[in-house]
């Protein structure tokens, strides 16, 4: 695995590849990186010639400055698991050659960023268009791999690759979880003992609102799910929608989409966590 800290740097090495008809694959992260990563890696290994992993904690993307400071950094524990998944390139650059000038421009996400994180996290989804396609710009993938754990995300990418004429195939994967459900996060490795055994309530809870909504309506689901959250005095629901699948839009019965996702944000203590459900695939 080669290591490039320099945009010009990989953009040379790639348009080499590039000469020799190698197809290329594209996992942007923020890095410490776990298991939910890995398949992304192994995804891209498996259906591209080059494997590209870019590890940029990105500033325009954060809101709130704590978060950005206390947002994990482990470069090289991440490189030693890129290498054990066959990735071919590291991309770890500094946000000078990301933005070597400050990046003014605004994104149009029509409705998509309107609700949900777009309304909570301001900026957030531009902060994301914004890095995402720099690195469009700078790698030129034929293939980019994402997480659905970052469903509203994913979707807002779509709409950016559609509406930007992109010539890039954007392969959304499965969330992966740990054996007690738990979607994998970055953020997991900030929550306490006694905290990451309790916010496990929330997978457990958005799997139990799948069996009840054959017999429930989408409010009474909506509600309960909230409120067995909230049960636990360090759980806080931030917010619970259940949308269109594709418009992200809420939808108020089981009826209204052929494609229902249920989206939540929940502060386990001071640590925010998202994950989703299908209701309807």
């Amino acid at each position: 695995m080669k290591i490039y800290k320099t945009t010009k740097g990989l953009e040379n090495a790639l348009r080499v590849l590039r000469a020799e008809s190698k197809t290329i694959g594209l996992v942007p992260t923020m890095g410490a990186l776990h298991a939910g990563h890995l398949s992304l890696v192994e995804r891209c290994v498996a259906e591209n010639d080059v494997c590209v992993v870019s590890v940029f904690v990105n500033p325009t993307q954060f809101n709130n400055q704590t978060d950005l400071e206390k947002y994990p950094r482990t470069l090289e524990a991440d490189a030693a698991l890129l290498a054990g998944a066959k990735c071919s390139i590291l991309f770890a650059p500094s946000v000078k050659q990301i933005y070597p000038k400050p990046d003014t421009r605004v994104f149009d996400f029509g409705q998509l960023d309107k609700v949900m994180e777009g309304v909570h996290r301001p900026g957030h989804f531009n902060g994301v268009g914004q890095v995402v396609s720099r690195l469009f710009d700078i790698v030129k993938p034929g293939k980019a791999y994402f997480g659905e754990k970052d469903y509203q995300q994913l979707a807002i990418i779509r709409k950016m690759v559609k509406d930007y004429k992109y010539p890039i195939e954007i392969v959304g994967c499965p969330i992966v979880r740990e054996k007690d459900g738990m979607a994998l996060s970055s953020r997991n490795m900030r929550l306490s003992k006694d905290e990451r055994k309790r916010a496990v309530r929330i997978s457990q809870t958005l799997f139990k609102s799948v069996e009840m909504a054959a017999t429930k309506s989408l409010e009474e689901v909506k509600q309960w799910v909230i409120d067995e959250i909230n049960k636990d005095s360090i759980l806080n629901v931030e917010y619970y929608d259940i949308v269109n699948s594709e418009t992200m839009q809420s939808v108020k019965s089981w009826k209204d989409a052929d494609k229902i996702t249920g989206c939540i944000t929940v502060y386990c203590g001071e640590v925010r966590l998202i994950d989703n459900i299908q209701y309807k695939k």
